[in-house]
């Protein structure tokens, strides 16, 4: 079988209502097997929803595919197998059976699902250090400038220090709601 090296999207299906619990038995079986270089992020793409009762707003979140389950990885025997025989897990979409390789999803495909659930699949390629100055892209500070004083790549977080009134501000953000400045 070929091995692919290069970390991409899948799509498992499980048993409806199971999505939330396979993702927990995913990541623990991750950690507990050392498969962090293989198994990256694990996502069961929800949407709020909001509906008024009894005269107060309530929101909850629904599942945008139920019975579905991304999972971000690079594609190894050893990987396959542990994803593929998570509880829960009945299978990975693209597949054609008999232990072969399933179908990775399109990057725009990607890109398209985890924008309409608020996340991004950029954030993947930011090459800063400490010291840094970034573009804050997205959230409250969008648009201002900070230079990064902390890199968490495991947990994929900058810490930023901004000019807020006069005074440097830390703030904690995502890989994903900066650009890096072009110097």
């Amino acid at each position: 079988m070929v091995e692919s090296a290069e970390k991409q999207w899948y799509v498992l299906h499980t048993y409806a209502g199971y999505e939330n619990k396979v993702k927990a038995n995913l990541e623990s079986r991750s950690e507990s097997m050392g498969m962090q270089d293989n198994i990256f992020r694990v996502v069961v793409p929800e949407e709020e929803e909001h509906e008024v009762k009894n005269g107060k707003d309530k929101v909850t979140m629904e599942k945008t595919f139920p019975g579905y389950v991304l999972v971000e990885m690079v594609m190894s025997d050893q990987a396959w197998f542990i994803v593929r025989n998570t509880p829960g897990v009945t299978g990975f979409l693209g597949s054609h059976g008999q232990g072969s390789k399933p179908t990775p999803l399109l990057p725009e495909e990607v890109e398209q699902i985890l924008r309409t659930i608020g996340m991004s699949a950029r954030h993947a390629e930011l090459d800063v250090e400490v010291g840094d100055s970034v573009t804050i892209v997205d959230g409250a500070f969008s648009g201002l400038v900070g230079k990064i004083t902390e890199v968490d790549n495991e947990k994929m977080k900058l810490k930023v220090n901004i000019d807020m009134f006069g005074r440097e501000t830390s703030t904690e953000l995502n890989f994903d709601q900066v650009d890096p400045v072009v110097k």
